[in-house]
């Protein structure tokens, strides 16, 4: 029985050693020397520190600020663990609401965003994004559409022209990478930030 047992055993100790130890080791050095930025998470510094990461959305909530998506991720109720209470684009429970079509909680949420913002701008169409969540609920960018519908709230916000944050917007549109992947996209981080470099000026 030993004699079956020890290939076994030495095969489990080597695949653990190759898959579980040298390739994710190997893997994180190599993308550390050629990409570090984005082997460390694409942080975003300002002054001198960190404020973010160009890969994960944050809350803004203030008239000034651009506003990302609606944000399904939870944390544990701190008054009862057995719980969950919502905390947008926590990085540590990256996931969708799973509600449904059907789900009377997410109509009722979505029918609420959706009347503040045609409160905000209306008869102008809201664009799709700045109702409904992405599936991993940390989408730090919107469609370049969400952030123009949003240019004369954060204008008047900042006491600045329209056309001065409209132009701001449109400068900050990347387009789909290598021109077929995805589709064109505003990073709310940067275009924010964008924005507190001409308060500063």
């Amino acid at each position: 029985m030993l004699n079956q047992l020890r290939p076994a055993l030495v095969l489990l100790v080597a695949l653990t050693a190759i898959t579980g130890l040298a390739y994710p080791l190997a893997v994180t050095g190599l993308a550390g020397a050629i990409f570090p930025g984005k082997a460390a998470g694409s942080p975003v510094e300002r002054d001198g520190r960190i404020v973010g990461s160009a890969l994960i959305g944050q809350s803004f909530t203030g008239e000034g600020s651009f506003h990302g998506r609606p944000s399904a991720t939870t944390a544990a109720d701190p008054a009862d663990a057995s719980k969950t209470v919502p905390s947008p684009y926590n990085a540590s429970n990256s996931a969708g609401s799973n509600l449904g079509p059907t789900s009377a909680a997410l109509a009722e949420r979505v029918k609420g965003d959706l009347d503040a913002l045609k409160a905000e701008r209306p008869g102008v169409p809201v664009p799709v994004d700045l109702v409904t969540a992405s599936g991993s609920g940390l989408d730090p960018d919107i469609s370049p559409e969400a952030a123009l519908f949003q240019v004369p709230r954060v204008a008047k916000a900042r006491n600045l022209p329209e056309d001065r944050v409209r132009a701001l917007v449109t400068s900050r549109i990347e387009g789909r990478t290598l021109g077929l992947i995805g589709e064109p996209r505003v990073n709310v981080l940067a275009l924010n930030l964008a924005l507190d470099e001409i308060a500063r000026r």
